[in-house]
This record gives C-alpha cells, sequence and structure tokens, in this order.
C-alpha cells in the first residue's frame, strides 16, 4: 500500500475520487502520481483549483489530526487499492478514494441492506423499521443505514437486537458523531461488532452537501435500499435514486394515502420500486443479486489459496475445525487459524450461504445445527 499520508492527503483535496484513478493492475494514474504531478499536468486531467491546491499544499495540521485519530483503538484506513475495500462499493462509478473505519472493517464486505427514511416517522413507521431490520438481519443480511435520527436510529437498533452487524455511515469525519444524541447508539454499534464509516477525514462538519456524498456510499455498499417512510423532499429519495443508478434494487413500503410520510414510497413505488409487504418480498428480489454475491466470495477465496498455499475445500475445513461447536468472532477465527481477516470473512459467506454456520448474538459465527433454518 502506498504511505498512508498519500492516502490522507488524497482524501482531503475536493472532488476526487477512485473513478478517477487507474484500478490496480492497470496502467494508468496512481495515487502518488497526483503528488508528483505539475500544476499544469494536473489541470490537463480536468482537476479544479481547489483541487490542485490541496494536493500541492496539504494542510499538514489537518494531517496530523487524522493520523491522532487513526492511532486510536479499532480504527483504520482503507484505501481503494486495499483488500480491505468492500468490493461492491469499488464497482461504482464514483467510488470513494479512502474509508475511515471505526469498528469491524470485515462487515464492509458482508452481504447488506440499507434501511433509510424520515427523520420523524410515525410511530408505526419506526417500529416497522425496526421490525424489518431484526427480522433481515437474523436472517443473514447486515443492515446498513446513516446514524440518523428516524428510521436510521430505528434499523440500527433492530439489527443490534437481532444481534448482527449493522454499519453507519456518517456525513461528517468519524472524530464528529452526528447527530450527537445517537453517539451512544455510535457506541454500542462498535462494541458490536459493528462499524462507523466515513468517507470524509476527521474534523469535516455535517454539512448540507457532505450527505448526498454520504447517500452513495450507503447505497453502494448495500446490494438494496429499503425506503420506510419518506416525504417527497426526503434525502431518502436521494439515496433511492443512487442505488437505482448504481444498478442496485429499490424497495419502498407503502403506507396511508393520508400520511405525508408515506408519499415518498408511492412515489418509489409508481417509479418502479418494489413494493413490500414482507421481509421475503426483499429476498425473492436479491435472490440472484446474493447468488452473484456468492460467486464473488468464491472467486475471492480462490485467490486467497494462492497466499495460503492450500487448497479451497482444505481452508473450509481448518475453518470450521477452528470454530467447532461454540460461536466465535471473525477475530479469534484469525487467531486460530493464521488465515487473514479477509479470508476469513469471505470463508465465512461461502459457509453460510451454503447453510453450514449462522451468524448468531454479537456478531458471532456458529455451526448451524441440523434441523436449523
Amino acid at each position: 500500500m502506498d504511505d498512508p499520508k498519500t492516502w490522507l492527503t488524497l482524501a482531503r483535496a475536493p472532488g476526487l475520487h477512485a473513478g478517477q484513478l487507474a484500478r490496480p493492475g492497470e496502467a494508468g494514474l496512481r495515487p502518488g502520481d497526483l503528488l508528483r504531478e505539475s500544476r499544469p499536468a494536473l489541470a490537463a486531467l480536468g482537476l479544479g483549483p481547489a483541487t490542485i491546491d490541496a494536493l500541492k499544499h496539504p494542510d499538514t495540521a489537518a494531517l496530523a489530526g487524522d493520523e491522532r485519530w487513526l492511532a486510536g483503538g479499532a480504527r483504520q484506513l482503507v484505501p481503494w487499492n486495499s483488500a480491505d475495500y468492500p468490493p461492491l462499493l469499488a464497482s461504482i462509478p464514483d467510488p470513494p478514494l479512502v474509508l475511515f473505519v471505526e469498528g469491524s472493517v470485515a462487515a464492509l464486505s458482508l452481504p447488506q441492506l440499507a434501511i433509510v427514511g424520515s427523520r420523524n416517522p410515525t410511530p408505526l413507521g419506526r417500529d416497522t423499521a425496526e421490525q424489518f431490520a431484526q427480522h433481515l438481519a437474523e436472517a443473514g443480511l447486515a443492515i446498513t443505514s446513516g446514524l440518523a435520527l428516524g428510521i436510521d436510529a430505528a434499523g440500527h437498533r433492530g439489527a443490534l437486537r437481532a444481534g448482527a452487524s449493522t454499519i453507519a455511515v456518517l456525513g461528517c469525519g468519524l472524530d464528529l458523531i452526528y447527530p450527537r444524541s445517537n453517539a451512544g447508539l455510535a457506541r454500542e454499534i462498535v462494541a458490536n461488532r459493528g462499524t462507523l464509516v466515513s468517507d470524509l477525514p476527521t474534523g469535516t462538519p455535517p454539512l448540507k452537501h457532505h450527505f448526498p456524498r454520504r447517500n452513495r456510499v450507503i447505497s453502494g455498499l448495500s446490494l438494496g435500499t429499503l425506503v420506510v417512510e419518506a416525504a417527497l423532499q426526503s434525502g431518502s429519495l436521494i439515496t433511492a435514486r443512487l442505488a437505482g443508478e448504481q444498478g442496485r434494487e429499490v424497495f419502498a413500503i407503502p403506507g396511508s394515502i393520508h400520511n405525508p410520510m408515506a408519499r415518498g414510497c408511492h412515489r418509489l413505488i409508481r417509479q418502479g420500486a418494489k413494493l413490500v409487504e414482507t421481509a421475503d418480498d426483499i429476498f425473492t428480489e436479491l435472490g440472484a443479486l446474493l447468488d452473484g454475491l456468492r460467486a464473488v466470495a468464491r472467486a475471492e477465496a480462490a485467490d486467497a489459496q494462492e497466499v495460503f498455499g492450500c487448497v479451497l475445500d482444505k481452508d473450509q475445513e481448518i475453518l470450521l475445525d477452528a470454530l467447532g461447536f461454540a460461536p466465535a468472532s471473525i477475530d479469534t477465527l484469525v487467531a486460530r487459524t493464521g488465515f487473514a481477516a479477509d479470508a476469513v470473512a469471505s470463508m465465512l459467506l461461502i459457509l453460510e450461504l451454503d447453510g453450514r454456520v449462522a451468524q448468531q448474538h454479537g456478531g458471532l459465527y456458529g455451526p448451524r445445527l441440523p434441523g436449523k433454518v
């Protein structure tokens, strides 16, 4: 990986995204190149004056702040060329150059469903979001949302009730939890093997124009986006639009014609979103995508076997033996097997989709017992 300071500098250059760089293994512009190019050469690449200024004259005090934050526990920088970078997010047209992560990095590559909606939902909407999140999480999906008040928070809490992973994508630096009233929820997410993630560096305030940027990460991480309640001008509709543009499924729960919080969902349904009445409606639509993710996971595990010098079946047997009969975390399995965390996460995904293991309370994995579904 390039020097972390290179990635931190790029993360602070406005307007840059990974779609402007060469993918690993391809010829073209690379991260370090941007810091070495002259101003005229950078301008010829289409970069604006503010971007060029940030590249040529980095804010050393701000970069030092990023490094201090990263020195804290359970914090990590995940650059675009890292094996830990979530593959679904990498496939969108404008993936972030860098992800600032607190909590489980492996959770970012789990199959996810985004649940979004109004910050001021009805009590029924809040309960619906939490119940759907809990049920979907118990069925094996990680729940992704934006830590906002209302539907977002209900989605996170539903996943936590299921003892499953939940990913909170913030529209500010991770040193500035927003809204502050959800700071306790953020701590609970990290404590339960969930993840806080942002592509914005430390010290970045929660400004209005940061949230569409945040929303494209929510939808980009996820197989699909479920909108529970949303007014016609809701930011959740931006997330739904971005999901559609990224080739992901869009789901919406209908409501009363008298409820203004249902109008955004009704508009989405008229535009082609899948009407959802039960969780089975979601799994029916996600079946093909889950099969595709399974194929990707198999390919990643096959790549990993070159590193470990073992055939894939043998690696799976080692992992299952290490799991034994009691639930264990990914970190525990890494320690027991010596495999890399991303390889363990990939193999667990395969084994989970094969029905051999199941995610349990607290983000642990255990063997699926005969007759259990």
